[in-house]
């Protein structure tokens, strides 16, 4: 019990990044006491530090190491995964971005035929490898255990000789004035080469990444085929989804 309310109070900081102890008893129905004790016992994890009145995420939620990240927002995620396989057609060459929410899609290609998968994120490989109708190609790199993805110059080098129809994207954060941002710059220049070759390019982030803003910028929102997430975000992106043309998915 213990033990699940701690992982359950340290996944709900990190993806909130800063909360009080108030919202926290709150939420967890316990007292301000035992809210204490828990998050000292968190603070030695490393992954969260406190502050007066509340506690802190040490690191952007995108930084997070993937185990932690994958179990932010499960229901949102796969949601998301549902809607940007609506997306993918028989026959279709796909890039599957790193990332906790861009995995969900392959679970939902089942009843797909014929579709390429090319990928430099190790969980992406994994996921793929479990399907029969999917052809995967895997970018060579060097591993980085914090993005579980493959990176370098020879995974860009590899991108340049291949044709993709359509590119599912994940992001650290999604602004109106940043676009679509990612914290570490190998991987940002990944995702830059992908939205340059891709014929269609899907965002897929749920409503906790909307509003927050990476160091690195790779791709515009303007630049997007559709914004894939999990509810109606604020006017001001539905205004300028339309303005652009992007199609805009949610339920």
């Amino acid at each position: 019990m213990k033990v699940s309310r701690l992982n359950s109070i340290e996944q709900y900081v990190i993806s909130r990044e800063t909360v009080s102890i108030d919202e926290l008893c709150e939420v967890f129905g316990v007292s301000k006491n035992t809210i204490r004790r828990d998050l000292n016992e968190l603070e030695m994890r490393g992954h969260i530090t406190k502050v007066y009145g509340g506690v802190t995420a040490v690191v952007p939620s995108g930084a997070i190491p993937t185990p932690i990240r994958s179990s932010l927002n499960p229901a949102d995620k796969l949601l998301i995964g549902r809607l940007a396989a609506e997306e993918v057609a028989d026959g279709d060459t796909i890039f599957i971005d790193s990332g906790t929410t861009t995995l969900c899609l392959l679970r939902y290609l089942v009843a797909k035929k014929r579709i390429t998968i090319i990928t430099h994120s190790l969980g992406a490989l994994s996921e793929a490898a479990r399907y029969e109708n999917l052809n995967v190609i895997s970018l060579g790199g060097i591993y980085s255990p914090t993005t579980d993805s493959f990176v370098g110059l020879s995974t860009i080098e590899a991108l340049s000789a291949m044709r993709i129809n359509k590119a599912f994207m994940g992001a650290t954060g999604v602004s109106l004035t940043a676009g679509m941002t990612n914290t570490t710059f190998l991987e940002a220049e990944i995702k830059r080469a992908v939205v340059q070759r891709a014929d269609n390019i899907f965002c897929m982030a749920d409503s906790s990444k909307i509003g927050k803003e990476a160091i690195v910028t790779f791709c515009h929102l303007r630049e997007l085929t559709a914004f894939i997430t999990d509810r109606e975000p604020a006017k001001e992106y539905v205004e300028l989804c339309k303005k652009e043309g992007v199609r805009l998915r949610y339920e």
